[in-house]
């Protein structure tokens, strides 16, 4: 089967790509840097040059194509002209969607997340029944969460087109900003990140990128269309991630609680400096109010529907440090 994906240079498009590409699918990936592309070089990848804002590129690009996966997204928290994060994220879908009718793709899977649904509050949880909050932290959400909107509408004019909502993943693959958890983990490893946010007790829920590329195909098989499916993992704190963390890494780091009022005044300095240099900051004032919230998600839905199971926390991270491990041989 010939099978189109955006991002496929991306943390889970890469991924992705590969899997699917080693499955014996032909997979028509879009890429624009052409050192990037160098980590999803197979005999079952054909690589195409283009962008999704760019028509002409990704008629090229899905032509043939029964299926289309849209994995590309501007996944930053921050940019400078903010309207740039809503025209990649919305636009650049819509042209997908429309080459891809165009081509005849029979069937699409768009990667949103679940950051749409908003956090949880302490003891409950979030899933694709949870009504959406009325104001976003970042415009990442916010633009999906527009986007989402849009195509449920699409899917009811008869486009087979079915959402999936990651949370927070990390895994082996590319060391991008769609990757921090990862990037994390690593820092920490080397000794290099030794700060928890607040009291550390606000909860996340972190997913194996394989599960989400697993998620991802199960959505195309069985998903049904104008329908989401949150792919998540375990739900843990970040003092409990932490401890998980340095018991299997066996490198225990004296971690430090980091006031949130302090990342605060922090943040707000940081992004005044971000204004004026045009440099993205490492921490953002809404990113600060984020970590103020639990985030407990529920995969359910896709458990039910898609046959979706995702490993454990203390597995996905015992495959990412020994990927970890890997990597720094290989770089030797």
């Amino acid at each position: 089967m010939k099978i189109f994906i955006s991002g496929a240079t991306g943390f889970i498009g890469s991924r992705l790509a590969l899997r699917l590409a080693s499955e014996g699918n032909i997979v028509h990936a879009l890429y624009r840097s052409a050192v990037k592309s160098e980590i999803i070089r197979h005999p079952n990848i054909v690589l195409f040059k283009g962008d999704i804002l760019e028509g002409a590129s990704l008629a090229a690009a899905m032509a043939g194509c029964d299926q289309a996966y849209h994995t590309a997204a501007f996944a930053k928290v921050w940019d400078p002209h903010p309207a740039r994060i809503y025209r990649l994220n919305i636009e650049g879908a819509m042209n997908v969607i429309s080459a891809g009718i165009a081509c005849g793709v029979k069937k699409f899977v768009c990667t949103s997340t679940a950051g749409v649904y908003g956090p949880s509050g302490e003891t409950g949880f979030v899933d694709e029944s949870t009504p959406k909050p009325p104001k976003y932290f970042i415009d990442y959400e916010a633009s999906k969460a527009i986007l989402e909107e849009i195509l449920r509408t699409l899917s009811r004019s008869g486009i087979s087109v079915v959402i999936v909502n990651p949370t927070r993943v990390y895994g082996p693959g590319l060391l991008s900003e769609s990757n921090g958890v990862t990037r994390m983990i690593k820092s920490y490893t080397e000794g290099r990140w030794r700060m928890i946010p607040g009291n550390g007790k606000s909860v996340g829920n972190y997913v194996h990128v394989e599960d989400v590329v697993t998620g991802h195909i199960l959505a195309m098989d069985k998903g049904l269309s104008g329908e989401n499916y949150i792919l998540g993992g375990d739900n843990i704190s970040y003092n409990d991630f932490f401890a998980v963390l340095g018991s299997l890494s066996g490198k225990k780091q004296g971690m430090f609680h980091i006031p949130l009022a302090f990342m605060m005044i922090l943040s707000h300095t940081l992004l005044r400096f971000a204004m004026l240099s045009g440099r993205e900051p490492l921490i953002t004032p809404p990113l600060v109010k984020k970590f103020l919230h639990h985030w407990n998600v529920s995969s359910s839905k896709a458990i039910a529907e898609l046959g979706y199971h995702p490993m454990s926390i203390g597995s996905g991270l015992k495959s990412t440090l020994t990927w970890l491990d890997d990597l720094k041989t290989l770089q030797r």
